[in-house]
C-alpha cells in the first residue's frame, strides 16, 4: 500500500455546531487514536482529503500524518473509517488508527473480479459476487489496497474461495478460508 502524506491540525471544539461551521470553512473534523497514545481531535483539508480518495482504489488508505504544532507531529496511520453525507456523498469525518510500520494490521479490502468467466461467454452463466471485501491481516505497507480475483477460468457451477485467493507475501487471510 501506498503511504500518502496529509497535513493535520490540532483541533478545540467539539460538537456538531462546530463540525459544522468547519466544514464551511473546507476543513473535515477527524479524530487520531491508538494503542500509544491518547485520542486526539484533528482538522484537516477537505480538499486534501477528497482527493486522496478520488486518487485511490478503496478508502484504504495508509497516511504519514503531520499534525502542526504538536509533541508527536508526525504519526503512521491508517484510514479506519470514512462517514459520508447520505444523500450528497459528502465527506463528513475521518477516523485515523495510528499504526507501527513492524506491527500487523487487521483491515476490510475491496475485492474486484478481472476478466469475463468461460461460463458467462459460452454457457450463458451468470458470474455471481458473494462477497465485496474480505478481511486481511499483514504489515500496513504490505496490504493492498485492492485485491483483483482472475475470474476468467471460471465456467459454469465452479466456485473460487477465499482460500484459493493469492495474496501478497506477508498478508492473509482472516477467518474461514472456504467461504466462495
Amino acid at each position: 500500500m501506498k503511504i500518502e502524506s496529509l497535513t493535520a491540525y490540532p483541533r478545540t471544539g467539539r460538537g456538531s455546531k462546530k463540525a459544522k461551521n468547519l466544514r464551511a470553512e473546507g476543513r473535515l473534523p477527524g479524530v487520531v487514536y491508538g494503542p500509544k497514545a491518547p485520542t486526539q481531535q484533528v482538522e484537516i483539508s477537505a480538499r486534501e482529503m477528497e482527493k486522496m480518495i478520488h486518487h485511490s482504489a478503496s478508502e484504504i488508505l495508509l497516511v504519514d500524518l503531520n499534525i502542526e504544532k504538536d509533541e508527536r507531529p508526525k504519526r503512521l496511520s491508517l484510514v479506519k473509517e470514512i462517514q459520508h453525507h447520505p444523500l450528497s456523498g459528502e465527506v463528513l469525518h475521518v477516523d485515523f488508527l495510528e499504526v507501527a510500520e513492524d506491527q500487523e494490521v487487521t483491515v476490510r479490502v475491496p475485492v474486484e473480479a478481472v476478466g469475463e468467466a468461460v461460463g458467462v461467454k459460452t454457457s450463458d452463466g451468470l458470474l455471481e459476487h458473494v462477497l465485496n471485501t474480505i478481511t486481511v491481516r499483514g504489515l500496513p505497507k504490505d496490504v493492498p489496497e485492492i485485491i483483483n480475483v482472475d475470474v476468467s477460468d471460471l465456467d459454469v457451477n465452479q466456485t473460487i474461495h477465499i482460500g484459493d485467493i493469492s495474496l501478497p507475501e506477508g498478508v492473509e487471510v482472516v477467518g474461514e478460508k472456504h467461504i466462495p
